[in-house]
């Protein structure tokens, strides 16, 4: 397209989301739910004009038809809870939804004024979110929520942070910078062959969609032959490219477990991958998803080395969240410090976390940490009875442990997954 004098690229950007938001706002989003038509889940029905990353859009809350359950396996009867799904699919795709299509947007980032926002990336090793935390306790911050997640041999965290003593974000930018020089030495160890990446900013942004992205961009799906060995069995990921239609076909099967449609349409959207027909059957152990893809700019997948890669990053994506080992669980009354002061325990009692999620509800401290035996072994009990009586035994419930008596781990829920699931855009 050839520009006239004065026009840039950007003004024609800004053209093409003014359009789009008229198309929606002439095509607002249609909602309905069935629980009569399903025997053990809700049937919910959505409409609304197509665009790039819709599906991505309903799947970061519910899931065209989906078939969806509660996190205890049962239909959804509260009606409160159906209305909050009907307002987040109306905001998420409406005219004024925070996401937009267009190229000079990656990422949704709103400012904030409650928390500083940092983003890292490095290298995995034990004791590495010990170190992080106690840098960020050392430098007057306190952590309110993150998330870490690991993957052959590379680690990605979002942190929100806040002034220790005031409680608000840090604004100084000389203050931020010194954050971010010192994070970015802690990440990045003693591998200098590959760098650490540090972000910070005051912003907000869909954490788990930022991790795939961070992971992705990082190169984390790239592996050796020995990698990977411990995620049993791997997953099963093909495309095929269909010449007489013109679409590519990915099949995965693999085995179920909580937000793998997420994780799988984050992916193939962030590679610029447009879903116009999908299948998702979850019904058993297994899941198997089947979608019919073109790149964005309206090809499918032409050479052997991008179907390759979408496969490498499938898997990955898949992985990220397959953690094996113990999962512990800590609720006690929050303060400056304790995710220091806690991971510091982990790590002088031998145990690396390899995931961990820590929030703030009020002025309760809600945090999940995996964990494993640093050399690679199974956690012995009296390494975990000591952790437990110095944090405190009512504050920290271990799950996954065949010899610690602790309440019976709760089945594990579909969130929000579809038991049976057609999309056509």
């Amino acid at each position: 397209m050839a520009l006239a004098d004065g026009e840039t690229t950007s003004s024609l950007w800004d053209s093409d989301d003014e359009y789009e938001k008229f198309i929606q706002k002439m095509n607002p989003p249609r909602v309905t739910f069935n629980n009569t038509s399903c025997a053990n889940a809700t049937v919910i029905h959505v409409d609304s004009a197509n665009k790039y990353g819709i599906l991505l859009e309903v799947v970061q809350f519910v899931l065209p038809v989906f078939n969806v359950t509660d996190q205890s396996g049962q239909k959804i009867m509260d009606e409160s809870v159906l209305d909050g799904i009907t307002d987040y699919i109306h905001k998420s795709l409406g005219a004024d939804s925070c996401f937009h299509p267009s190229r000079k947007r990656s990422v949704g980032v709103e400012p904030s004024s409650d928390y500083t926002l940092i983003e890292l990336t490095g290298t995995d090793r034990p004791g590495l979110l010990s170190e992080v935390s106690a840098v960020l306790t050392n430098l007057e911050c306190n952590v309110v929520n993150a998330e870490v997640w690991t993957h052959n041999k590379r680690a990605a965290a979002v942190l929100q942070v806040t002034d220790s003593k005031s409680g608000l974000a840090i604004a100084d930018a000389e203050r931020l910078g010194r954050i971010k020089e010192r994070l970015r030495y802690v990440f990045k160890g003693s591998n200098r062959s590959r760098d650490a990446k540090t972000t910070v900013s005051t912003g907000l942004t869909h954490t788990e969609r930022r991790l795939h992205q961070m992971m992705l961009e990082d190169g984390d799906y790239e592996r050796h032959d020995k990698d990977g060995m411990d995620v049993k069995p791997r997953p099963m990921v093909s495309v095929v490219t269909w010449l007489q239609v013109d679409y590519s076909v990915v099949t995965i099967r693999c085995k179920d477990r909580p937000k793998l449609l997420f994780d799988t349409v984050c992916t193939l959207t962030d590679m610029q991958y447009v879903v116009f027909h999908g299948s998702v059957d979850t019904e058993g152990p297994e899941a198997h998803q089947e979608y019919y893809i073109r790149h964005i700019e309206g090809s499918p997948v032409n050479s052997d080395a991008e179907r390759q890669r979408i496969i490498q990053c499938l898997e990955a994506a898949i992985e990220r969240r397959v953690y094996e080992g113990l999962k512990l669980e800590l609720s006690t009354s929050d303060r400056v410090g304790l995710l220091s002061d806690v991971t510091r325990i982990f790590r002088e009692n031998g145990l690396t976390v390899s995931r961990a999620e820590v929030s703030t509800r009020g002025d309760k401290a809600v945090n999940t940490f995996y964990v494993r035996d640093a050399s690679g072994n199974s956690v012995e009990l009296k390494t975990l009875e000591a952790i437990r009586k110095e944090i405190g035994q009512t504050m920290l419930q271990v799950k996954g442990h065949p010899d610690l008596k602790s309440p019976q781990q709760e089945s594990p829920a579909r969130f929000l997954l579809s038991t049976l699931f057609r999309l056509t855009l």
